[in-house]
């Protein structure tokens, strides 16, 4: 038992030096012996648990989804209304980006590696899609959304905007942006998605979240 919690200690260690190394150098710059030096593990502890600078990455990929899904779980109960949910979320991805290096890096290498796909196979990007989707769909049930609005549409339009604010942030070096970038976007967007009666509501709630996880 004992062997075995080193061992997990020790993976926990190659990761977390891994997400620092590839958040700050990124994917193709990293090097093993960078992220051995940042975990401070020899070189035959980091291939004990990983074969590969890729396999390490799509590793840190899972590991830092696991975190944001987490981050998010109250947001999936379904007394949660369900647009409200897809504001609050957009909020978590801007906090952690900033404030968590797994996920910021999670977050850089689903691009960087090219496929979107963690170390289970699963493509990262087609699971949060159908989050946003179905968030849509009980959206417009519960009249926060106009009702002849497409959900398959909004919730892909939902998550080219979280992704679209993310990738201008790193790309720009602004990231301590990225939260107020996000309440901009979600100002000028809601006038085309909600009902007229519901903007201001909307606009605030999306006002609050940023002071709430940001300020």
């Amino acid at each position: 038992m004992a062997r075995q919690a080193r061992a997990e200690i020790t993976r926990d260690s190659v990761l977390a030096g891994a997400a620092d190394v590839f958040l700050r150098l990124g994917y193709a710059n990293a090097s093993l012996s960078e992220i051995i030096a940042q975990s401070n593990v020899t070189k035959g502890a980091l291939y004990f648990h990983f074969g590969s600078k890729e396999e390490l990455a799509r590793a840190v990929v899972d590991q830092g989804n696991e975190r944001l899904v987490g981050s998010c779980q109250g947001f999936f109960d379904s007394r949660v209304p369900a647009l409200e949910a897809c504001i609050g979320i957009t909020y978590v991805v801007a906090d952690l980006s900033m404030n968590d290096p797994m996920v910021g890096a999670m977050l850089k290498l689903t691009h960087q590696i090219g496929d979107y796909r963690g170390a289970q196979g699963d493509n990262i990007a087609k699971t949060w899609g159908e989050t946003y989707r179905l968030l849509s769909e009980r959206a417009i049930a519960q009249g926060d959304l106009i009702g002849d609005l497409d959900a398959e549409v909004v919730g892909l339009l939902l998550q080219e905007l979280t992704a679209g604010v993310h990738i201008v942030a790193v790309g720009t070096e602004s990231m301590d942006q990225m939260a107020a970038r996000m309440e901009r976007a979600w100002f000028f967007l809601l006038p085309s998605l909600v009902p007229p009666e519901k903007l201001s509501y909307f606009r605030e709630f999306a006002a609050r979240r940023l002071r709430r996880y940001v300020l």
